[in-house]
Parts: C-alpha cells; sequence; structure tokens
C-alpha cells in the first residue's frame, strides 16, 4: 500500500512540476505542504518570511469563504492580491492529503506584466487627458477655436473606437477616415449598401468591413463577380434552379441566395447585368424572395445585399441600361470611395506597406525607399488608383539588386486611358536580365489582351472568340492584369 501511494505522490508531484502556473499546497496551520516547480522559481524555496506569511493569510481567506459556504465545492473566482511585491492572480479549491489531512490548493499567476501595462496605458491616458484640457483651457478666448479643438477630440476618440481587426485598408488621410467613419455608422444596420469608385481603390475591402461590423458577422458571406458569368448562368447560379429548367437540368439546385439565408451576399460589377437580371435582382431587394429558373413557387430569403460598380449608374439610368427602380434600391446608402489620385497623402502609407509585404514574400532586403522615389510616386496620376501602386512596388521589390529601391526599378505601368500606338508591345531588351521569363510574360500576355479589347471595341465575348480562350479565363486574365474593358468601351465610343 505505502508502495502505491508513493507512486501516486510522485505522478501527481511531476504533474505538477510541468504545470506553467504556481500550485501551492497550504496546511491549516498556514504552512506550506507543497509548491511546484514554477512557485520555487518564482518565490525560492523555502520562501522568505513575507512570502510566507502573504500566503498564510491567503490560505486563512480561502478557509473562512469555505465555512461561510458551509459547502467543500470548489471557489472557482479568480481573485487578485500581493505576495510580497509580487501582483498575483490565483484561485482556491480545498483538497485531502493522502493521510487525510485538510488542505488547501492554489492555482496561482504572476501578473506583474500585466499590471505594468495597465499602469503604463493609465498615466498615457491620464497625460493625454492632461494635455487635452491645458489646451482646451488655453483656448476659452477663442469660441470658434475651442469648438474646432473639440470636434478634433471627438474625432480621434471615433476613430480610436472604429478600429477592428477586419480593416485592411491603409490610409489615414481625411478622406480615408471619413470613410472609415461613414461605414461604421452604416454597417449595423440591414440597409443595402451600394459602394462605387474607380477600378482599383478597393471596393471589395470596403464591402468586407461593411459584413465584419455589421450584426452578421458570423453568418455566411459570399462574393460574386457579375461581370465574369455568363448571364443565364448568373441568373442559375444566385437564385437556382428547378428539375428540367434546361438542358443539363437533372434535378433542383439551391441558388446562392438561399445558401447565404441570414447572412451577406457581395455583388460586384453590378452594373453590368442584364435587364432581365435586374428584374430578378429588383424582387430580392423589395419583397424578400426570388424564384428559381424554371420555377413559380417564391421562395422568402433574408439576405443583407451589399453591391459595387466603377460604372456610372445615373448615367446607365438616362442612357436606359439601367432600371431607375432598381437604382433606387440599390443606393439606399452609398459609400463613394475616393481615388488615389484625390488622397495622396496616403501614399506614403500604402508605400511602406507594400514594400513591408512584398520584401517578405520575395525574400528581399529592402529597407530604404529614397525620397527622389517618394516624390516621383506622389508627382504620378495613378490611373489604376491603389492596385496600379501595388503592381509597381511589387514589380520593384522584385527587380531591386540592393537594399533600396532605385529609379531603374520603377517601371509604370502604360495609363490605360491613353491609346496605345501600333507596333509597341513589350520592350524586352530592357527588361532582359532585370526581371523573370514569367513577368515578361506576363506584360506581354496584357498587352495583347489590352489591344484586341481594344480592336473588338471592349466585347469580352468577341475577344475571347478571337483569341481561342473561355470568356471565364479572358475575364481572370483581365482582372490579374487589372484590365477594365468599360474603360475601353468609353475610349471607342464617340
Amino acid at each position: 500500500m505505502q508502495e502505491e501511494v508513493d507512486r501516486l505522490t510522485t505522478n501527481w508531484r511531476t504533474l505538477l512540476d510541468a504545470m506553467p502556473e504556481m500550485v501551492f499546497l497550504l496546511r491549516d496551520d498556514g504552512g506550506i505542504e507543497y509548491l511546484n516547480r514554477s512557485a520555487r522559481d518564482c518565490f525560492g524555496h523555502p520562501c522568505g518570511k513575507k512570502v510566507a506569511a502573504s500566503l498564510a493569510g491567503i490560505g486563512q481567506s480561502c478557509r473562512d469563504k469555505l465555512a461561510a459556504s458551509k459547502t467543500r465545492q470548489k471557489d472557482s473566482k479568480v481573485v487578485e492580491t500581493m505576495v510580497d511585491t509580487t501582483p498575483v492572480e490565483y484561485s482556491s479549491v480545498p483538497f485531502v492529503g493522502y493521510t487525510g489531512e485538510q488542505l488547501i490548493m492554489l492555482v496561482m499567476r504572476d501578473i506583474t506584466e500585466r499590471k505594468d501595462f495597465e499602469q503604463e496605458l493609465l498615466q498615457f491616458n491620464t497625460s493625454i487627458e492632461t494635455i487635452l484640457e491645458s489646451k482646451i483651457d488655453e483656448l476659452q478666448a477663442s469660441e470658434e477655436m475651442r469648438n474646432k479643438l473639440m470636434r478634433q477630440v471627438n474625432s480621434l476618440k471615433s476613430q480610436l473606437g472604429h478600429h477592428h481587426h477586419a480593416d485592411k485598408m491603409v490610409g489615414r488621410s481625411r478622406k480615408m477616415r471619413e470613410l472609415r467613419e461613414m461605414i461604421h455608422q452604416v454597417s449595423g444596420s440591414d440597409a443595402t449598401i451600394l459602394i462605387t469608385g474607380e477600378s482599383g481603390t478597393g471596393k471589395e475591402l470596403v464591402a468586407n468591413l461593411v459584413k465584419a461590423t455589421s450584426g452578421r458577422e458570423d453568418k455566411p458571406f459570399l462574393k460574386i463577380n457579375c461581370n465574369a458569368i455568363n448571364d443565364s448562368l448568373l441568373e442559375a447560379d444566385l437564385f437556382g434552379y428547378e428539375k428540367g429548367a434546361f438542358t443539363g437540368a437533372t434535378g433542383r439546385k439551391v441558388g446562392k441566395f438561399e445558401v447565404v439565408d441570414g447572412g451577406t451576399i457581395f455583388l460586384d460589377e453590378i452594373g453590368d447585368i442584364s435587364p432581365r437580371m435586374q428584374v430578378a435582382l429588383l424582387r430580392v431587394l423589395q419583397n424578400g424572395e426570388i424564384i428559381r429558373v424554371g420555377g413559380t413557387e417564391p421562395v422568402k430569403v433574408d439576405v443583407r445585399v451589399i453591391a459595387a460598380t466603377n460604372v456610372d449608374l445615373t448615367q446607365a439610368v438616362k442612357e436606359k441600361k439601367f432600371r431607375l427602380d432598381l437604382y433606387y434600391r440599390l443606393n439606399i446608402i452609398n459609400i463613394d470611395i475616393p481615388p488615389l489620385r484625390e488622397r495622396k497623402e496616403d501614399v506614403v502609407g500604402l508605400v511602406s506597406h507594400f514594400v513591408n509585404h512584398y520584401r517578405e514574400a520575395f525574400k528581399k532586403e529592402i529597407d530604404f525607399v529614397p525620397k527622389s522615389i517618394i516624390n516621383r510616386l506622389l508627382e504620378h496620376d495613378w490611373p489604376g488608383n491603389v492596385r496600379e501602386l501595388e503592381n509597381l512596388i511589387q514589380r520593384a521589390v522584385l527587380m531591386a539588386k540592393g537594399k533600396m529601391i532605385t529609379e531603374s526599378d520603377l517601371l509604370f505601368d502604360q495609363d490605360p486611358r491613353i491609346e496605345q500606338q501600333g507596333g509597341e508591345l513589350v520592350e524586352i531588351d530592357d527588361k532582359l536580365g532585370l526581371v523573370s521569363l514569367k513577368s515578361i510574360l506576363g506584360d506581354f500576355e496584357a498587352t495583347i489582351i489590352r489591344r484586341a479589347l481594344s480592336k473588338y471595341s471592349g466585347n469580352v465575348a468577341t475577344t475571347a472568340g478571337h483569341l481561342s480562350i473561355g470568356k471565364t479565363a479572358l475575364y481572370d486574365k483581365m482582372k490579374q492584369h487589372g484590365i477594365s474593358a468599360k474603360s475601353i468601351k468609353k475610349k471607342k465610343t464617340p
């Protein structure tokens, strides 16, 4: 029997010694029956008089609580206190030893670092409040200036309150602050949101943040590019279809709106959907119901719609290309993303973000961007917005030979608003030895796609046919290279 007791004792001592938390067994007389390795490392062994006295006081407090409750159930409440000069938190349970003695087990953590951090944060907040109060006092003579300062304080508090882990947008300019403020103001409702802005401004990032800060954060979220799917396939994909609705429909299929019921759906490039799709979408927004392709019975759905487009829908309505009633249903809340050329104060932050990202991705040691490079980036008009800047920095980091980006590493994309000159494809000789074969082929492919789209007036289906490539595959390549068929159509249309 004694051997079994010794074996069990050795086992639980080994287990307790492996725990990162401190464990104490306290006797009724306040003495320490056992302490594990973490406790010995923190307070020494044997413990000093002050530590022992603190632990005895904690043990007595635990026994008093047990006596008051008249039960032997464990007290799972975590208590903060001091052991000598060390701040700790602990929980306690009654413990019966192998010989029947009544002990108190303490499971304890050292919270010194947390307390230091809380104190620093408190001092920081106190300093901020003191500074603000002082400034306000100094400006009491001017009511207008005092009100302006208060507005700035409220704006700062609002920004701090709007921080969210899903916010991947880079930029602290006034326009970006206003954009974030609007997102947080409207995301809590279930109202339909229309996100507008030029290509490459980050409409999908805005949609992600709207969903993440909404009441449907933990519900399904689907993204559909309306421009990348054939119109008839898009209707079947969104609303589903019944058996026999068309050739190949061998059974009922549930559409995306039913799959995402209770959640959010993001419809990108909404300005490109057909009149038939516009009618079907209007039914969803008006009545909250869909009708499957080939079906007759409406199906109720609870889906929040976020739509995005770089098309001027008001102009499309005037040209009878987009339904006015659908436009009003979509445009309940409009979030317009400013182009990069209107918020150039964000360029430096974006450059830093992309350099950090791609130096890790490419295992480069870029640690410096000269002021001359920054000035050149600030002077650029950025027709492709943030996407164009990202592509530029990606190439620059890849091509950089040293620890900093040089002028020769900057290869600006040709402005898609400028008609390309005949015979001008890719300057291969200038790139040999500087960029990879994959990068050269990518530029060559992008140039061919642009010229083909220009030749066929931006008609993607016709262009895909002449290039002997599927329409969906061509859309994927256009998205990869940041090519917009609509901008080419605008150039070709008088």
